[in-house]
């Protein structure tokens, strides 16, 4: 493996155990696609650091779990946000 994916898949695993980050806001902060940042966390780093690959899975899985909270809350955001009668599409 080529040492900059290396240091971009080390990076991007503490990012995630320290902050707590989505995949979606990890993939914003280090201007990757998401595919990247599932690979990279998924694969790449269970072969550099089977320990930090362990804690970041957790916080994965938490995420995923609370995925739906966030996404209702964003729409109730969008929703409150509107005139009332307003119907934007």
């Amino acid at each position: 493996m080529k040492d900059y994916i290396e240091e971009r898949v080390l990076e991007l695993a503490r990012y995630i155990a320290e902050t707590g980050a989505t995949v979606r806001s990890a993939a914003a902060r280090f201007r990757v696609s998401k595919s990247t940042v599932h690979k990279d966390i998924t694969e790449r780093l269970q072969e550099i650091n089977p320990g930090l690959a362990a804690e970041v899975k957790e916080v994965l899985e938490k995420n995923k779990a609370q995925r739906h909270i966030r996404g209702g809350l964003a729409t109730r955001e969008k929703y409150l946000h509107q005139k009332p009668g307003s119907h934007n599409h």
